[in-house]
């Protein structure tokens, strides 16, 4: 029987817990919290070990990785932060499919790693579970994608979708995404770390 690693166990654990924590009772975030607690309870395929070296280096990931993790083990989700440090040396960040070089700013100031789903620690096709670093200053293009999604930000950083103007959280709160809805996020003056939660 395959077995989760257990700084990967430790981790998701507190990260949902975090999630059933913040999320109102009868919102469509304690509904997504409670399917993915029902979900991990089935353990995936391990993912293929330590991420190969990209082509180029991701200037994001040099510059800020470490400074948004150092204020992540600081901020209000805290607990979470902390969990998450020992995973980051085996996540392999890659910039969003498709993204533009003429748009330097979101090119080189933004990446992407799964931490359960395709590529990710943990392989599994009925959730994902992945992280956004962004430079500061940094505007994540408008995109969209089948499934409904919730945010929950380890660092400061605000939130855009159709159906709402911009968004800042706060240090107890999360972010929803319906189904197939445009959306969009930017960071402020510090480095954006968020986690992204999507039952598929």
């Amino acid at each position: 029987m395959t077995t989760r690693p257990a700084d990967l166990s430790h981790f998701l654990l507190g990260a949902l817990a975090e999630l059933a924590h913040r999320a109102p009772a009868g919102s469509p975030e304690l509904a997504v919290s409670r399917t993915l607690v029902s979900r991990i309870k089935t353990v995936g395929q391990p993912g293929q070990g330590a991420p190969e070296p990209l082509p180029e280096p991701l200037p994001v990931v040099d510059r800020w990785l470490g400074p948004a993790s150092e204020l992540a083990r600081t901020g209000p989700a805290a607990a979470v932060g902390i969990a998450l440090a020992p995973l980051l040396p085996c996540l392999a960040f890659r910039r969003r499919k498709g993204a533009d070089p003429a748009n330097a700013a979101f090119y080189d100031g933004h990446a992407n790693a799964m931490i359960l789903g395709p590529g990710g620690i943990e392989e599994r096709g009925d959730l994902w579970i992945g992280l956004t670093l962004m430079a500061p200053g940094t505007l994540y293009v408008d995109h969209d994608h089948p499934p409904e999604e919730v945010y929950l930000a380890l660092t400061p950083g605000e939130w855009w979708n159709a159906r709402m103007d911009w968004t800042d959280p706060g240090p107890e709160g999360l972010i929803y995404n319906p189904p197939g809805i445009r959306h969009a996020m930017r960071a402020g003056a510090t480095p954006f770390l968020a986690l992204w939660f999507l039952p598929i």
